[in-house]
């Protein structure tokens, strides 16, 4: 757990800034689904999703652990954990990266679509990766959704042959931040 505090604590003091630029949560919520058509649902939800942004200059960075998704099915998450994730090894994944052209006063106004660019690791693998997201500020909160699709080949992750064709190669993954300001 000690090495969990302080992967996180390295994480958030990346992006040097004054405190009132920073807005954190630590309950962000990512949602993910691999399921195939007439096959078995493969759905997970991770509620526990640290993400932090700064607002002068859009830098944006996220870090989830692995074992947090929950899924309907215990054995599917045991799965996913010790067959697929290999979680022992690679317990979280991180993205760190820039909200491009991130305007905080634009923001207050109205809700805006930005492009968020930078670099994902999962697995172990980082990638270079670009997906739009949508930023809108209420009640002095930055509230941020968006929708990302990754190939899970990208990223080393292999599907046994007698499962392949039930799960898909192209993972949808939801993922919704309510950021408050860092104290």
């Amino acid at each position: 757990m000690i090495k969990y505090i302080l992967i996180l604590l390295t994480l958030l003091m990346s992006i040097s800034l004054s405190a009132q630029d920073k807005y954190i949560t630590r309950n962000g919520v990512i949602n993910f689904e691999a399921s195939v058509a007439t096959f078995e649902e493969i759905k997970a939800h991770n509620k526990n999703v640290t993400a932090i942004i700064n607002t002068k200059n859009g830098d944006f960075a996220a870090l989830v652990l692995i074992r947090g998704f929950k899924f309907k099915i215990a054995l599917m998450e045991e799965h996913f954990n010790e067959n697929y994730m290999d979680s022992d090894d690679f317990p979280k994944a991180t993205f760190k990266g820039n909200i491009l052209d991130f305007d905080f006063e634009r923001t207050k106004k109205q809700s805006n679509v930005y492009v968020l660019e930078g670099s994902l690791t999962i697995h172990g693998i980082t990638k270079k990766f670009k997906t739009n997201t949508a930023i809108k500020i209420v009640s002095n909160k930055i509230l941020m959704n968006g929708t990302v699709k990754i190939n899970i080949s990208d990223f080393d992750i292999k599907i046994p042959s007698i499962v392949k064709g039930k799960i898909s190669e192209e993972v949808t993954i939801d993922l919704d931040f309510e950021l408050s300001p860092k104290n």
